[in-house]
């Protein structure tokens, strides 16, 4: 018999070989409908894989995000299977799940396949799905699986099974697909009731320019056709949403093939949005006691390879720029952490400064393969609103708690509302891609942990998400659609420190070593102001949008009263713009509406003659008319209340 611990720290009994299904059944049949896969010992499994020890589980349905996983994943298995079927002899990549769906990546050998052929291939799963198709698990050696593939003349999953060792590797039946998989999956297909194939692009086998390129087709699935037409609805207003589109409609920042591809440029509208966000967290920086720094874009290869950066991501970095000088070299910064060290090591510290607090909107630039970049998210030139603090070990805490103040400052001045918070921890299992030592990591990650118990953080705790250094704590955000999108982040460090060798002289008078911790509140400002564009749609807060009024007179010869007005609302630091076009009103207005400035002042006679102007805000239409003074107060305490978080 072994013990079976659930959630709510309940202990039940049962006979060796029991499956997580079995316990849902056991505790209610409703439930066990309901079941995806389970969590076992913080792994996730197949609800129908048997448990041989005592064991702590957790039953995961739709609702889990680990369920959502098992389920897509699992999907990409029935495309799969739906795709052999429909062109036998393809051949077969890899099929993850991932946030929001599923893909697989096909060789197709000779068949022509387009977007035109996604319906047909949702056609045949469906009736696949409908079979109630199982999930069968199959442990197997590794010639057994060489030899299994290398049948079938399938050279990408012998290449996969090639990095693979005897005991690791498992082969999942259903209908008539196998598959190379570690799984999980759910116990059959008949929980998928809708499918969408989304869209196809090409993707080079694993992720190498070199290789060969396969078809990446990408899909969703959901256990209701009624949560698949929600999710086709937020697609198409997604679309009206894209950063890229309305980057370029309000004329934020473009991209020039002649600069460089993922080098974004920004326009001076684009420029004085970001201008506003950093002056803002520059400000809350300073009332935390943070100092500004300044490093240069580059850095000499002997400064990573200190940090060990280059060891880790030289792959990623651009090539080397070397000197006239014999043996020198140089890389473009990809990240601030190394020269921060340097700058702290230019002078020695006692105690009685720690913590010391360096910030710097820091560019740094990163080398993403073409198919990987997108707008602003994935580019390969960005600013990172990086600071490190450096402090004793017992400051660490108040220090971390420090952090997550400023990013809650944030969230809330520019209405993220829904956060959700992730502790990421080293992979246990697998320890040689960290640096440092067990005691380190141990001790960081206990204050981590500690910080999201005291502040009642409801965190959930990812194993293998750690950075190569440390622990971090990463704030996801919902956006107005729902989306997740990870922003800000926070990690403690014990190791740059005693690489770099940072010391700091104690009450003791003797050298100690400070504890690094690394912050981004904004994760990097391209990405930022990529996700603030789409969970606004382009309307943002008033006391960040580029204009804030636009003056809209109705014929040339209200110019000169138009200009007084602007003068008199930029010297109470209101920003705008004259649209003195020969256009009808009615076009003006409707041009403003769609640049979505804020508020239009219509000047005309009355205006003139009443020293007025006539208000009309985005989307509502006419407020009525206002002295100059009087809309200016309105617009001062408008702001002042949006940014009232920072007092």
């Amino acid at each position: 018999m072994i013990n079976i611990i659930l959630p709510d720290k309940t202990r039940r009994e049962y006979a060796e070989g029991v499956t997580a299904l079995e316990v849902a059944k056991d505790i209610s049949e409703g439930l066990a409908r309901n079941v995806l896969a389970a969590k076992v010992n913080g792994q996730v499994w197949d609800a129908t894989r048997p448990i041989h020890a005592d064991s702590d589980i957790q039953l995961l349905t739709w609702n889990d995000d680990d369920g959502k996983g098992a389920m897509w994943h699992s999907s990409a298995h029935l495309m799969a299977e739906a795709i052999e079927l429909l062109y036998p002899g393809v051949k077969f990549g890899i099929g993850p799940d991932i946030e929001n769906g599923f893909y697989y990546d096909v060789d197709f050998g000779d068949y022509e396949i387009s977007e035109k052929d996604l319906q047909k291939i949702e056609k045949k799963m469906l009736e696949l799905a409908r079979e109630k198709q199982t999930f069968d698990r199959k442990d197997i050696s590794k010639a057994d699986a060489l030899k299994y593939f290398g049948d079938k003349g399938d050279e990408y999953k012998i290449e996969l099974i090639t990095d693979l060792t005897d005991g690791e590797i498992t082969l999942y039946q259903s209908g008539h697909f196998t598959d190379l998989c570690r799984g999980p999956h759910i116990p059959n297909t008949g929980f998928i009731k809708a499918i969408k194939l989304t869209s196809i692009a090409g993707a080079y086998w694993r992720g190498d320019e070199s290789r060969k390129q396969l078809t990446r087709i990408y899909g969703i699935t959901f256990p209701k056709k009624k949560e698949l037409d929600e999710y086709l609805e937020m697609l198409e207003e997604a679309k009206k949403r894209d950063h890229r589109l309305l980057g370029k409609e309000l004329e934020l920042f473009t991209f020039s093939q002649k600069v460089g591809q993922g080098l974004p440029l920004w326009l001076p509208k684009g420029a004085e949005l970001r201008e506003k966000l950093e002056q803002f967290l520059k400000k809350v920086q300073k009332e935390a006691g943070y100092k500004p720094v300044i490093s240069p874009h580059i850095g000499n290869v002997e400064l990573y390879k200190t940090s060990g950066h280059y060891q880790k991501y030289g792959e990623e970095s651009f090539r080397p720029i070397t000197t006239p000088a014999e043996g020198e070299e140089f890389f473009l910064k990809p990240m601030n952490c190394p020269h921060h060290c340097e700058i702290y090591n230019s002078k020695p510290h006692s105690y009685k400064e720690l913590p010391l607090r360096f910030a710097e909107f820091g560019t740094v630039y990163r080398y993403e393969q073409s198919g990987e970049l997108h707008g602003l998210t994935r580019v390969r030139g960005f600013t990172q609103d990086d600071a490190h603090i450096f402090c004793t070990p017992e400051q660490i805490k108040d220090e971390f708690k420090g952090v997550i103040d400023i990013i809650d400052i944030i969230f809330k001045a520019l209405s993220f509302n829904d956060v959700l918070v992730q502790i990421s921890l080293r992979d246990p299992d697998n320890k040689e891609k960290y640096i440092g030592s067990d005691e380190n990591w141990e001790k960081a990650e206990r204050a981590i942990i500690e910080v999201a118990e005291e502040r009642g953080l409801n965190a959930v705790t990812e194993y293998g998400e750690a950075a190569f250094y440390g622990p971090k704590m990463d704030f996801m955000v919902k956006d107005a659609l729902g989306r997740k999108w990870q922003l800000g982040t926070i990690q403690v460090d014990y190791n740059l420190p005693e690489r770099f060798d940072l010391t700091y002289i104690g009450s003791d008078n003797e050298k100690h070593r400070p504890v690094m911790i690394h912050r981004a509140p904004f994760g990097s400002m391209e990405r930022f102001v990529a996700v603030l564009i789409e969970h606004c749609g382009g309307n943002f807060p008033l006391w960040l949008a580029p204009e804030q009024f636009i003056i809209l007179p109705i014929s040339d010869k209200y110019q000169t009263y138009s200009e007084k007005v602007l003068n008199l609302l930029n010297k109470q630091n209101i920003r705008g713009v004259i649209d003195d076009r020969s256009e009808k009103t009615g076009r003006k207005i409707r041009d403003a509406e769609m640049q979505k400035i804020p508020y239009m002042l219509i000047i005309g006679e009355k205006e003139e003659n009443e020293n007025s102007v006539s208000v009309r805000k985005h989307g509502e239409g006419d407020l009525g008319t206002f002295s100059i003074d009087k809309f200016a107060e309105m617009i001062n305490n408008e702001v002042d209340a949006l940014t009232a978080f920072d007092s």
